[in-house]
């Protein structure tokens, strides 16, 4: 091995880096994990097992999705670079080849929803200052260990973490650790933000190889849907206002506290110390199978599961 890594070193023959891999081609994501959270989308106050402060939930109190109906400039926004690996696009990764060494220089990924694209720097070029700009996509870096690219981003613009109002700022960085097994693109994602999380918030991902995939284009167009109250009003919630906190507590059987979120909630010892719920369920008729092979059930009412049998 050492006397073929010596001849190609002598003659200029490229060898792939040890241990690394490959991750050009077209990817579908999985939805194994978090299935309720990630296509129909989080319940309206579900905060739990999220590692938020105050400031994130009253943030997230005040937030109404009618703003999306309304504001224009939050009608196309696209997902920031974190919340990319989480959502519901699929993705396309290039390899950028230096022309001469023909080495790995960069990784370049593409997002189906609102064609975002995301460039990965191999190169070991330091990250912008403090005050460089801040994009949707941020400004992301890799290195190798062993088989894992480890991607660290920073200059996110604020976006958020959770579809349901939950903040995420623009100080915040990105961590994400790529493993390909064959078919499957495993990403483990960490978000560190002192402005809205007490300690980093750590999710999981899967992808599938996709090879027949084409990705097209995706064009949003601005639109006023629901009539202004006046020009100025942006939908929202002033604090202790917001009447939907409780629906799902209600439609859980679920103590409101612990709907609250807080770094408490990550824990299994946290089990320990749930009250009783104010109003027990003893039937489920929400979303109770969702991601047990009959995802269909996500994208019903409780009325239409329960004619169909669920």
């Amino acid at each position: 091995m050492k006397k073929a890594i010596l001849v190609a070193a002598l003659f200029g023959f490229g060898l792939p880096g040890l241990a690394q891999s490959d991750f050009a081609g077209a990817w579908a994501p999985l939805f194994h994990e978090d299935l309720p959270e990630r296509i129909p989308g989080p319940e309206l106050g579900d905060y739990m097992g999220f590692p938020i402060n105050a400031a994130a939930r009253l943030r997230a109190d005040s937030y109404d999705a009618d703003r999306i109906s309304i504001v224009p400039e939050y009608q196309c926004r696209p997902h920031g670079g974190d919340y990319s690996m989480r959502g519901l696009s699929n993705m396309r990764v290039d390899a950028v080849l230096d022309p001469v060494t023909q080495q790995v220089v960069a990784w370049h990924t593409r997002m189906g929803f609102q064609e975002m694209e995301r460039t990965i720097w191999m190169d070991d070029r330091p990250h912008p200052g403090e005050l460089a700009q801040h994009t949707w996509q941020g400004f992301s870096t890799g290195t190798w260990q062993d088989n894992m690219l480890n991607i660290y981003t920073t200059h996110l613009k604020e976006n958020y973490m959770r579809r349901n109002g939950l903040p995420r700022s623009d100080k915040a960085t990105f961590t994400e650790h790529w493993v390909r097994h064959g078919n499957y693109l495993n990403v483990i994602t960490v978000i560190t933000d002192p402005a809205f999380l007490t300690e980093p918030l750590v999710r999981s991902q899967t992808w599938v190889l996709d090879p027949g995939q084409r990705m097209g284009r995706d064009i949003c167009e601005y639109g006023q849907e629901v009539p202004k109250v006046r020009a100025d009003y942006v939908p929202n919630h002033l604090p202790g206002t917001n009447a939907f906190l409780h629906e799902i507590s209600d439609w859980y059987g679920l103590p409101y506290e612990i709907t609250r979120g807080g770094a408490e909630t990550l824990y299994p010892e946290y089990q320990k110390k749930i009250p009783q719920p104010e109003h027990p369920k003893q039937v489920c008729d929400r979303y109770c199978d969702c991601g047990m092979g009959a995802n269909i059930a996500c994208l019903l009412g409780p009325t239409q599961r329960r004619e169909q049998g669920r």
